[in-house]
Order: structure tokens, then sequence, then C-alpha cells
């Protein structure tokens, strides 16, 4: 037997190493992709609804598996929690079937909500809400839910104008089985579950869990380009990615 001269080791372990580095790539790739595809969905900012919590071009992680619909087959290798007061969640709006929303859960299953004065009273109880913002303005039906009918108040689905007498007990906004109430922090401009209703648990998506980028939104001439809107962002982030990055905010968990 002819032995293998210590060139040929060399090289014989340098195709090894080299197998060795691509398939430890192609792993964390697939690992990558699955944490991508079926764990976590990158999301924007749209609106100032939930300001100061998130703004305007916060780009955010959104955890999919934590409050996700219970699977069987996943269970045992998944910690599933049930939704609480004052989870932060993305979801289907129900009356634009397609748009995702965020927003925060006031009301889960079961809970009595109303306002009074912009104040949210939860089963009797008023809420401290250190997250809240109001600008001082005063809107009847937006600041005494649900006792003020919204016939004539602006904004609100037509089907909810319909449906929500049917579930407003002794003043109170009674919480159906399987549903949520949802509300922004930017309480006075946030059009939420007051306007069109509840959020069946089917449409929710997840938690945002971090802030991965925040990228201030440019002004609305800066869109009138010709362009079309994402290539006119795409055009911005090219030209201001380190002066209009909101480093500060880069990372920051979600609360």
């Amino acid at each position: 037997m002819t032995k293998k001269t210590s060139e040929e080791n060399m090289r014989e372990n340098k195709r090894e190493s080299t197998s060795e580095f691509i398939a430890s790539i192609a792993g964390v790739l697939v690992a990558l992709l699955f944490i991508i595809t079926f764990c976590l969905q990158a999301f924007a900012i749209p609106s100032g609804s939930m300001e100061h919590t998130m703004l305007v071009g916060d780009h955010v992680f959104v955890d999919r598996v934590l409050e996700a619909p219970r699977t069987d087959w996943i269970r045992p290798v998944v910690p599933y929690r049930q939704i609480q007061h004052g989870d932060v969640v993305v979801f289907l709006k129900p009356s634009e079937p397609g748009l995702h929303v965020v927003k925060r859960i006031i009301g889960i299953p079961g809970d009595r909500i109303r306002l009074r004065d912009g104040v949210v009273y939860r089963n009797g109880e008023a809420l401290k809400e250190p997250y809240v913002i109001r600008n001082g303005s005063y809107s009847p039906y937006r600041d005494n839910f649900p006792s003020v009918s919204p016939t004539n108040a602006a904004n609100v689905d037509a089907g909810w104008r319909w449906e929500l007498s049917s579930h407003v007990v002794n003043g109170e906004l009674a919480v159906p089985e399987g549903n949520y109430f949802a509300m922004g922090d930017n309480r006075d401009i946030s059009l939420d579950s007051r306007y069109w209703g509840f959020v069946p648990r089917e449409n929710i998506i997840g938690r945002p869990i971090l802030i991965y980028w925040s990228f201030v939104t440019p002004p609305d001439e800066y869109l009138k380009t010709g362009f079309n809107e994402r290539s006119a962002f795409i055009g911005q982030v090219v030209l201001h990615f380190f002066d209009l990055t909101r480093w500060r905010r880069m990372l920051d968990v979600v609360r």
C-alpha cells in the first residue's frame, strides 16, 4: 500500500475543511430561514398611533410563535402563553383584510370596558397607563365610549355602528369569547377597537419584541419625485442612512 505524501494529506484536509465550512454555513442559513419563516416576521410601523412606544419608521421583529394559536405537533417544544392585558400585538385588521395593524391589548375575553373623559375603566377600575399620550382634544364618542352613540362619530366602521350596541351591558362594552379589545398608545389619534370593533384571536399575528432599525420617515414632498413611494423611500435610505437612522432606538425591546 502506497503511503500518502504530506502534500496529499494537506490537500485532503483542506477539502474536508472546506466541506465542513460550507456545511456549517448551510446549516446556519437553513436555521435563519426557518426562524424568519416560522418564528419571526419583520414589520415596519406605518403610523403614529402607538407613539411613543413605537414611532413611524421603527422596524421591528414580531414573535409569531409565543402567542400564536396552539399547534399540537409543535406544542411540546414551544412555550405558548395566553395573550395578556398590556401586550402589544400585530394583527390583521378585521374591517380591512390583508392590512396589518399594531395596537395594545386593553380587554381580553370576559372584560367590561368603558371610557369616561378619556380614562379607560376595565371591570370598574380605572387603568394606570403610563405609556399613553394625549393631545388635549376632546371627542364625545372617542372619550366616553361606549355610552355615546357612534351615529354622528367620524371614522367609525359601518358594520361596527350596527354591532356595537349588541355588546353593551349596563353602559360597558363586554368583550366576547375569542376576541380582544385593542387601543393605540397615542390615544387621541388612534383608530382602534372603538372605531372598528374587536380583534378575533385568529387575526393576531404575534407580538413585536425588538426594534432592529429605526429610520426617520421622509416628509411627503420627498415622495413626489415621479417615482413610486417605495423607490423614493429606498433613495432616501441610500442618501440618508446615517443621519436619519435613530441610532438610540436600535435594539430597544418593545414593552
